[in-house]
This record gives C-alpha cells, structure tokens and sequence, in this order.
C-alpha cells in the first residue's frame, strides 16, 4: 500500500520542483496569440507608380503601423528622431526631470538590482508543489499602496482629482 502511494506523491513532488521564474505566461488556450496579430494600414493605390519609394527589404512599409508613434501622437506629441536633440517645447520638462542628476547606466544598474532581489527571492521559495504566480509575492514589499499615497499626498495639502477609489 505504501508502495502505491509513494508511486503517486513522487510525481506530485518532482513536478513541484520546477522553477518556471517569476511570472508563468503560457497560453492554456490552443486559439491564436492576439498579441501575435498586428494590425495594418488600409492599403491604397499610389496616384502615379513612377513615384513610389525605393522598396527597402526588411525595413518598414507604408502599410505598417506603429505602436509608439501612434502612442505619442495620442498623447498630443510627436515621435521624432530618438536620436536627435530634444525639442524645444520639451526642454523645460527634461531640466526638471534631470534637476538631481542623471544616471548614464540606469537601465544596467536597475536591471543588476532586481536580478540580485529575484536571486536572494528565490533561495528557498523555488519548491512548489503546484504552479505559483510568484511576482507578486516577491515584489510586495516593493509595491505602493494606492490608499496609504493618497492619504499622505491629502495630508501635504496636494489636490488628488484622480485619486484611486477605496475598495
């Protein structure tokens, strides 16, 4: 009798074992992926098809769609050239974010610090019987509480129009 109920536990066990990272973002589903989809332009017909552009093979097309220009667009901005200066409308809110110095690598150091928290996280949390979403749990000390930043910033005499309701 033992015998049979080791032999169903140990898998149990074994499966528990296996560290799948913080967050599990498999599909169960066997549908396609909608982030997979991209939508397109409507596609028109040129007025003269002596003038098109120089096809570019792996570059863009004029059909294709994109996310950060139409992001920024919404927020009543323009793209630009990521690689050109900052633009003069923009030169005030640059100084202000930049008042207390900025940091050349902060995407290495954070991207460091967080890799050092999720190790320390892990050492003896790994072990599950069944599959835990562990972002949360590891994180929880780092996240703000939305009730508790209100409170603080009505306190400071600060307006909060937007405020998240309390549950």
């Amino acid at each position: 009798m033992r015998k049979i109920a080791l032999l169903f536990v140990l898998p149990v066990i074994v499966a528990g074992c296996a560290n799948v990272g913080l967050r599990d973002l498999r599909s169960n589903s066997k549908g396609p992926d909608e982030f997979g989809i991209q939508p397109v332009n409507t596609l028109a017909e040129p007025a003269n098809y002596r003038d098109l552009p120089t096809p570019t093979p792996g570059g863009s097309n004029r059909a294709d769609r994109s996310a950060l220009a139409e992001g920024a667009k919404a927020f009543g901005g323009s793209l630009g050239n990521p690689d050109g200066p900052v633009p003069a409308a923009d030169g005030a809110l640059v100084q202000h974010a930049s008042r207390l110095g900025v940091s050349a690598n902060i995407r290495e150091t954070l991207a460091q610090t967080d890799a050092d928290f999720r190790r320390r996280k892990q050492r003896l949390t790994q072990f599950r019987i069944v599959p835990v979403d562990r972002y949360n749990q590891a994180y929880r000390k780092e996240a703000l509480d939305a009730q508790a930043e209100k409170s603080r910033w009505q306190r400071a005499g600060a307006r909060t129009p937007s405020a998240p309701p309390a549950n």
